[in-house]
């Protein structure tokens, strides 16, 4: 059973920085991308960046310059540093495991989501 555990979310005033994490563990398949999500309250949870398998990344335009992604394939660690933050990065974090169905790459498993509060 696939178990992602999202951590390092908090408190910060605007202009921090935070760096969450996620634990991977218990595949049975084999990713084709990991990602990180968010969902602000009364909002739908949207995509803020995602790594493949050949290290390619890719951002969220209102995150591009500020978030980082990166994993530990040793740890089976994801990561995302998140600095110069935005009251509007305030959401829900959660990490993500997609798998290969068919010709798309579908985010499957999910954490179960660490708070991000930025405050002006």
């Amino acid at each position: 059973q696939v178990q992602l555990v999202g951590s390092g979310g908090g408190s910060v005033q605007a202009g921090g920085s935070l760096r969450l994490s996620c634990a991977a563990s218990g595949f049975t398949y084999s990713t084709c991308a990991m990602g990180w999500f968010r969902q602000a309250a009364g909002k739908q949870r949207e995509w803020i960046s995602s790594i493949e398998t050949d290290g390619s990344t890719y951002y969220r335009d209102s995150v591009k310059g500020r978030f980082t992604i990166s994993q530990d394939n040793a740890k089976n660690t994801l990561y995302l540093q998140m600095n110069t933050l935005k009251p509007e990065d305030t959401a829900m974090y959660y990490c993500a495991a997609a798998r290969r169905t068919g010709r798309d790459c579908v985010y499957n498993d999910w954490g179960q989501g660490t708070q991000v509060t930025v405050s002006s």
